[in-house]
């Protein structure tokens, strides 16, 4: 990818000849063009960090985009900053999956993105929905291995993809970007979005594109590779934040604690995953890190069952173009780590 060229500049100035210095002026001014170019870009926001990874990742060489929801916030949870309404207000594009994972910005959107070019990444051409499933217990699907789209290989998806506009919330399970595939289609939307925004840049934002979408194929083979191992072994997660993963890669998800993390489960529910653990011999209890992490001791209580954490929103990860990488290779390690160990 394209990086900064500041630092080669900078070392480059320093080697220069002092009979041929330049002026004294025009010496900062090379040394900052990176920062210039990148106050000349237009202004970009992002919802969370996996969609801002995708975007900086395509923006890079011409500017960065803001994040909202940093840090460890997560977008179930969030409550608007004074600094994210300006944000919204000075934003050319502002990107974001849609309502059913970020409702927090629904309203803002309305009232302060009113001069921006907003894109709703869920409505990205291609994109593979999945409907939401209820139960905080679930079992395997019927139709087995069949139902996911990918072999141990990464080929692509083989069933049809749900493209529609349904902005009811809940519909399909929002957490798109955890198959690299659907990141694929979602980056492919940012770079239109941004070429119609910015032409001026189009080459780079295009030049970029190309090369994350090379990278994202490079990825699903080596998260496939990854977890093949241990893709058998069942396991119980916080929140059923993973059906996009266990639908590309085939592993076996036997359970959430919770369906939603804004709702903490009641006594009954957490003793129907206890005995789902016991039942189906659940090797891992995986937590996540913005979310009480005791419920999890509870479940895995009596049993054989390990613990482990997953971090489907980055929570923990430094916001960046690399950020998304990150994100889903420690999602089949922590896997591969807990599973192969159970």
């Amino acid at each position: 990818m394209i990086r900064a060229l500041g630092p080669a500049l900078k070392t480059l100035a320093f080697r220069i000849p002092a009979a041929l210095a330049l002026p004294a002026l025009a010496v900062p001014a090379l040394l900052f063009a990176g920062t210039m170019r990148a106050a000349d870009a237009p202004v970009i926001v992002t919802s969370i960090k996996p969609i801002h990874s995708l975007v900086a990742a395509i923006m890079q060489g011409v500017g960065e985009p803001e994040l909202i929801v940093d840090g460890a916030a997560s977008p179930h949870t969030y409550s608007l900053k004074p600094s994210n309404a300006r944000a919204l207000q000075e934003a050319k594009v502002i990107f974001w999956t849609g309502p059913g994972l970020e409702a927090f910005l629904e309203k803002p959107l309305q009232a302060l993105g009113s001069k921006a070019s907003i894109a709703e990444l869920d409505n990205a051409p291609g994109l593979v929905k999945l409907p939401f499933r209820e139960g905080g217990a679930f079992e395997p699907h019927e139709d087995g291995d069949e139902h996911h789209g990918a072999s141990a290989e990464g080929e692509d998806h083989d069933h049809a993809a749900d493209t529609g506009h349904d902005h009811d919330h809940g519909a399909f399970d929002t957490h798109l970007w955890l198959d690299p595939m659907n990141a694929k289609a979602m980056a492919a939307m940012i770079t239109t979005t941004l070429v119609a925004a910015d032409p001026a840049n189009a080459l780079t934002y295009q030049a970029n594109a190309k090369a994350l979408d090379d990278e994202l194929t490079a990825l699903d083979k080596e998260i496939a590779a990854t977890v093949a191992p241990v893709k058998n072994k069942p396991f119980i997660v916080f929140h059923d934040a993973y059906q996009y993963f266990e639908h590309r890669y085939g592993i076996r998800v036997a359970g959430s604690i919770t369906v939603s993390p804004e709702t903490i489960p009641g006594a009954e529910r957490v003793s129907e995953i206890h005995r789902k653990v016991g039942e189906l011999g659940a090797t891992c209890v995986f937590a996540e890190p913005q979310f009480e992490p005791r419920l999890v001791s509870v479940v895995t209580e009596g049993t054989s069952a390990r613990s482990g954490v997953l971090d489907p929103e980055a929570a923990t990860l430094k916001a960046g173009p690399d950020l998304y990488f990150t994100l889903m290779r420690g999602i089949a390690e922590s896997m591969k780590d807990c599973l192969s160990s159970a």
